[in-house]
């Protein structure tokens, strides 16, 4: 942090613009690592602290507060040291979360806002900032899609784990003989890029629409063509927000999302070179999950790379999918 500081002090600090930014994030992650680790050290006196007061038997009220310290402090710690396994390039960034249904028809919708539910609640217990970028509600219930965009460290790094394709079996709530249903859905993370990465974008290729936002929002989404939708023509990617209502910016967050997606496309075609591998993208159906939501006829969610499971279905959907995100990225790459 001291040799970026001095360096970010030269006269000639802002010769080169792209090398400059790179070096402000790399200070900016300095300064919160040591943050962290300055805070982990105070805790950690406080502990010993509290353990030198309990020795003495001055204050036997304080051990239930000093093993919550320690508890606290050993979360803390695990949390530390688990960052530290993710060392992807973009891991660090916030991310954009895209939800997609898949084979089954309004089941499918529906279980594609339970995950965007599931999501968003695991977003907010770590502190993340949250904010709906897209939403295209279904016809009779659920959603056609969705774009969550999270700000806050280590986002992407994450969510990476939750990449693919995500099953539900369940007793169908739309279905009058109450049948057993299987539905499928998307989950497709993708890192929020700085405006310095490099990825031209041609105007030309851009087919711009503007249109009416539909669903919650107040008067305002029926009155006005706020929302956009932006299709890149020579790759068919389709982007659209109607978050704000402000077209202007509802066109940056749109094109910020394009810019995400497109950069993980030509990444994926760049691995599939270097692997001389087909690389196809698997369909939203049954045999390409990468974790299966079982409430009927037993409680289970199990992840099929990792062999993880659990009966606490509820709290999983809920958010409680930590364990799920730490045991994929523990595992060995080809999991």
């Amino acid at each position: 942090m001291a040799r970026l500081e001095h360096e970010a002090q030269q006269p000639d600090y802002w010769s080169d613009n792209r090398v400059a930014k790179e070096k402000n994030t790399a200070l900016a992650a300095a300064r919160a690592d040591l943050a962290a680790y300055a805070g982990l050290t105070a805790a950690w006196g406080d502990l010993q602290a509290s353990a030198e007061l309990l020795e003495g038997g001055e204050d036997p009220g304080l051990l239930a507060e000093f093993e919550s310290g320690c508890a606290a402090l050993g979360r803390r710690l695990d949390a530390l040291d688990f960052t530290r396994m993710m060392d992807g390039p973009y891991d660090r960034h916030g991310a954009l979360l895209t939800l997609k249904p898949g084979a089954g028809g309004t089941e499918s919708q529906d279980w594609a806002r339970m995950l965007l539910r599931m999501y968003t609640r695991w977003a907010e217990r770590r502190g993340y900032g949250v904010t709906l970028l897209e939403l295209q509600e279904g016809e009779e219930a659920g959603i056609k899609s969705a774009t969550l965009r999270l700000d806050g460290d280590w986002a992407f790094g994450l969510l990476r784990a939750e990449k693919g394709v995500h099953r539900l079996v369940r007793i169908s709530p739309f279905d009058a003989q109450g049948r057993r249903h299987t539905s499928f859905a998307s989950v497709e993370p993708m890192p929020q890029l700085d405006e310095d990465v490099e990825l031209v974008i041609d105007e030309k290729d851009l087919r711009i629409d503007v249109f009416r936002a539909s669903g919650a929002g107040g008067q305002h989404v029926n009155r006005t063509e706020s929302a956009v939708r932006i299709t890149h023509l020579p790759t068919g990617t389709v982007v659209q927000c109607q978050n704000d209502r402000s077209q202007i910016k509802n066109r940056e967050s749109a094109m910020a999302v394009l810019r995400s997606r497109l950069f993980v496309l030509a990444e994926e075609e760049r691995r599939r070179k270097l692997e001389g591998i087909a690389g196809e993208r698997r369909d939203i159906s049954f045999g390409s999950q990468v974790r299966n939501y079982v409430l009927y006829p037993y409680q289970q969610v199990k992840d099929t790379r990792t062999g993880l499971e659990t009966s606490q279905t509820q709290a999983v959907l809920d958010g409680d999918i930590d364990a799920f995100i730490e045991a994929y990225l523990k595992a060995p790459k080809e999991a």
